[in-house]
């Protein structure tokens, strides 16, 4: 059982001792709504006011979704003032950036904006470098909760951990010298392996270049595409990276995140409409389950109901949002199995331990076919003890589908043309939907909620394995839960929180 004794230990130290930049924020992944994906420059006063009323009428700040982000572009052209402060445009923000953050705040919203490390953002307005005081006290005097930090145009300040790390860490410390605590998100793409040293200055970082929507095409934009998955020489991955992709770029550090310090495997896709259903619903499962912040990037003033059953599915974002913040790992991966039109083609097996014992299990299909998958338990449980070693294999686990009670299309589409908040409020009632602002994830897991554990829909016994068909191009996703033996002296205690002298 020793094993299982080292590992009580690790966990023990990961809840209580282990801390990120340690300012209280991001204790759970960051969750929000940021423009660039769908509307790159295309930015305004306007475009932040609708989509937060429509946040909150369609009962998704609710669900956690508290952060409005306002990225690239919001600048003057003229850059900087005579005093050397940043200016917004004011065609696009008349009244000034303070005012929407007072906007936001009074919703219950939080305030998100963007700049860059570099001589200019990637959009080619000015950047932060060397400017940092003067541009964190801005930030603070505007009100803002959030700042996503990019890395374009850095003058060469890259190559080393060391260099970058000193490059970002000036705003960090100004950001906290300012009095306010502001969250901060490095976007370095995942150069000079920001994943060892991003929780040290950060409460996100992003560990390759930007999404796009696309489940496993390959693009050469997303400059890493043509090397080995998790190999460490690759820098400056750029843009156009596909869900398969990044998935792959995570899995060798998928451990690294951290209360307070999150891998950021940037923004969702769900709702553009580059993917299929199935892709999308994987594609959200895995952000969530890999604890990466959840943000929104489609328009959420225009999109198909089947989206919004994707992105308020609670029983999904309860991963993301468990209390003991640690990611899935993947252990299994095989590439022998039906390739797409692209040549790609791969199955993976996820799973992670959650806050109460359960376990979540991912069996995910990127191949051209469907598929029979199947793994043990031995497997499952690897990290509590390999070759079937661990203490959970001798249990028997309930199996629950977190898609099985996914809101229905006729109920998102009346939410989505519902004629005022009254009528969205009266049907998310109606439907009986989680509402995290009066039951904190935490709570309602803790109480067995059950909107947060899907539908049992079998048992794998002691030493078995856990079977499904999957759909090419798609996820099942699983939370198991411990069957206690009659007689057990562990009975209504979770098996990974019995004390190490009761082994």
């Amino acid at each position: 059982m020793a094993p299982y004794r080292d590992s009580i230990i690790i966990v023990t130290s990961l809840l209580t001792g282990a801390a990120a930049i340690n300012n209280g924020l991001a204790v759970t992944p960051p969750m929000g709504w940021n423009n660039w994906n769908a509307f790159g420059c295309d930015v305004s006063e306007d475009l932040l006011y609708t989509t937060s009323d429509q946040i909150l009428s369609l009962g998704l700040r609710d669900l956690g979704y508290d952060h409005v982000v306002l990225d690239d572009c919001w600048q003057d052209v003229n850059g900087r003032d005579k005093n050397g402060k940043l200016q917004p445009e004011l065609s696009k923000f008349p009244n000034g950036l303070k005012s929407i953050s007072d906007h936001l705040h009074s919703q219950g919203l939080k305030y998100g904006m963007y700049s860059s490390a570099g001589e200019m953002t990637c959009a080619r307005f000015s950047g932060s470098l060397d400017h940092e005081v003067d541009d964190a006290n801005s930030f603070a005097e505007w009100g803002v909760d959030m700042l996503k930090y990019d890395s374009c145009y850095h003058m060469g300040r890259i190559g080393t951990p060391q260099i970058s790390f000193n490059r970002f860490k000036v705003m960090s410390d100004a950001l906290q010298a300012t009095g306010r605590n502001i969250l901060l998100n490095l976007c370095n793409w995942g150069e000079d392996q920001v994943h060892t040293w991003g929780m040290s200055i950060s409460n996100s970082w992003r560990i390759t270049g930007d999404i796009y929507d696309s489940f496993t095409r390959p693009d050469d934009l997303c400059g890493c595409n043509t090397m080995a998955p998790g190999d460490p020489s690759c820098i400056a991955p750029g843009t156009h990276c596909s869900v398969l992709f990044i998935l792959n770029k995570v899995a060798p550090f998928a451990d690294r995140s951290i209360p307070g310090g999150w891998s950021d495997l940037d923004m969702l896709e769900v709702g553009q409409g580059g993917m299929t259903d199935e892709e999308y619903k994987a594609h959200f499962a895995m952000w969530a389950a890999l604890k990466s912040p959840l943000f929104l990037g489609n328009d959420l003033r225009d999109m198909p109901a089947s989206a919004l059953t994707i992105i308020n599915n609670p029983a999904i974002i309860a991963l993301s949002q468990d209390p003991h913040g640690r990611s899935v790992t993947r252990v299994r991966r095989d590439t022998n199995v039906a390739k797409d039109q692209y040549g790609e083609g791969e199955t993976h097996v996820w799973a992670g331990y959650l806050h109460n014992g359960d376990q979540a299990v991912i069996l995910f299909n990127a191949a051209a076919e469907d598929l029979d998958m199947e793994i043990a338990l031995a497997e499952i449980f690897t990290p509590f003890g390999p070759h079937g070693s661990a203490p959970h294999v001798k249990y028997d686990w309930a199996v629950h589908d977190l898609w099985a009670h996914r809101m229905s299309d006729d109920t998102a589409a009346s939410l989505l043309a519902a004629p005022s908040d009254a009528d969205r409020t009266a049907a998310l009632q109606k439907a009986n939907w989680y509402n995290a602002t009066e039951t904190p994830y935490e709570q309602g897991l803790r109480e067995d909620d059950p909107r947060l554990f899907g539908e049992k829909i079998g048992v794998v016994k002691a030493g078995g394995d856990l079977k499904a068909r999957v759909k090419s191009h798609s996820a099942k996703v699983f939370r198991l839960r411990r069957i206690a033996k009659e007689g057990d002296k562990f009975k209504g205690k979770s098996i990974d929180r019995v004390a190490k002298d009761e082994l």
